[in-house]
């Protein structure tokens, strides 16, 4: 096997972390899904791992380049193979670094707002709308690519041509905010999808660091072959990053209750709804998947489960802390990490609500606006959750969910349950006639 033998040759020589061949040990993967990669491959990066990039790490303790980027790649790869095998690793989460806090290991309870170190929110939101831009125009880069038989990538279950073309505008369509965030001044108008997702691709990559797209080259390991697989996971890692965002803007909004700066609080409030009202097309995008392809390949991802996504639970446990039953359900307990900073007593928006009120920091036209965001931004979370509950009753029926979850009941069960407390919420407005936030239709 040509791509063994680079494996030796490259741990022969001076097994320098920047020229490992992941372009061989990748290729090899998707050719016939990490679920199928031969024992013989796997216990050989096994052993790379263990004698030469561990070695490598400890020589550098939080090393962030070329080491530490093949012991991600590594974690990920061999997931399966160490019997760790879940939604964060099956989506390569590590390796594309999704950039706000909710990626970040999980603090303790001395993680509050008057001791947490200011972060430029600015900033955290620019490469949160980067990233979501390259996930997206990559997903639409892949559709082109095999609809002019230009990759022999994932070749099971093709989509027919309107169904490609459907996924290029409606691609365009979920990435355009966060293009038009970035810089309003670029666009992309073109009627023809095909010129239009491939305009998007040009302007999604031309600022893109050599890092950055190796990181998104790396981040996908499907588990089997089929063509539907690759815009799976890349609309599931674009949701894992704006819920990142989510995250870090509850965490803002929390600081800003926590020091009387009502203004600010309904600010970060109000991006946030917009912003997961925006991404409303992604799950229009996902609902293209053959569902036919989707079983398929799902046969090979049990184990992991968006239950297991830490970024939701983390916008979950930020607005409001969680029932006692909520925190012992599998939900999270599958999240250990929040689940006990849920425990060791983090503040959260509800909360912070409250002692703004007891404590007259917040009254009057700020109280007024403040719960106003709130409302707000809990029926767009609601919206969210219904859609969601939608597209898998659409998808798997009355099959259990993977990551030895319930499935759809479970969807079922918490697609209603309050965001916050502290204040009402008016019923779910309907839908907007371009379907990008709101409740679903």
């Amino acid at each position: 096997m040509p791509f063994v033998r680079e494996l030796t040759s490259w741990r022969a020589g001076p097994s320098d972390p920047g020229d490992f061949p992941y372009s061989a040990v990748l290729g090899e993967f998707q050719r016939v899904g990490k679920h199928f990669v031969e024992k013989e491959l796997l216990a050989l990066l096994d052993e790379i791992r263990t004698r030469v990039v561990a070695a490598a790490d400890r020589a550098v303790p939080g090393a962030t380049g070329p080491a530490r980027l093949l012991c991600d790649f590594l974690d990920v790869a061999l997931d399966k193979w160490d019997g760790r095998y879940d939604y964060r690793s099956y989506l390569a989460l590590p390796l594309l670094r999704l950039p706000c806090t909710a990626d970040d290991p999980v603090a303790g309870p001395e993680d509050t707002p008057e001791n947490t170190p200011e972060t430029d929110p600015a900033g955290a939101r620019r490469d949160s709308d980067r990233l979501l831009l390259r996930l997206v125009a990559d997903a639409l880069a892949f559709e082109l690519a095999a609809a002019a038989g230009a990759t022999a990538l994932l070749p099971e279950q093709r989509p027919g041509p309107e169904t490609v073309a459907k996924r290029l505008r409606l691609g365009v369509r979920a990435a355009l905010p966060a293009l038009s965030r970035l810089d309003p001044a670029r666009t992309v108008d073109d009627p023809e999808p095909a010129v239009a997702a491939a305009t998007l691709h040009a302007l999604a990559a031309a600022d893109v660091t050599d890092d950055e797209e190796r990181r998104l080259r790396l981040s996908m390991l499907p588990v089997y072959r089929s063509h539907d697989e690759y815009l799976f996971v890349r609309v599931l890692q674009a949701y894992e990053c704006v819920f990142a965002g989510l995250a870090d803007e509850l965490r803002g909004t929390v600081a800003a209750l926590t020091t009387g700066e009502p203004a600010a609080a309904a600010d970060r409030l109000a991006y946030a709804r917009d912003r997961l009202a925006a991404a409303g097309p992604l799950f229009s995008l996902l609902a293209t998947m053959q569902p036919e392809s989707f079983r398929t390949f799902r046969e090979y991802t049990e184990g992991a489960s968006a239950i297991q996504s830490r970024s939701y639970k983390l916008v979950e446990s930020l607005c409001r802390t969680p029932e006692g039953s909520r925190l012992d359900s599998a939900a999270y307990r599958s999240v250990p990490e929040v689940r006990e900073w849920v425990l060791a007593g983090h503040p959260s928006v509800d909360a912070a609500h409250r002692a703004a009120v007891r404590a007259s920091r917040l009254a009057g036209a700020d109280r007024d606006r403040v719960e106003r965001e709130m409302r707000a931004f809990a029926d767009a979370v609601l919206g969210w959750r219904r859609t969601h509950h939608r597209l898998a009753v659409r998808m798997l029926g009355a099959r259990p969910g993977t990551g030895y979850t319930e499935g759809t009941p479970y969807l079922a069960a918490v697609r209603s349950t309050p965001v916050f407390t502290a204040v009402g919420h008016g019923p779910c407005p309907a839908a907007p006639p371009t379907n990008t936030g709101g409740c679903p239709e």
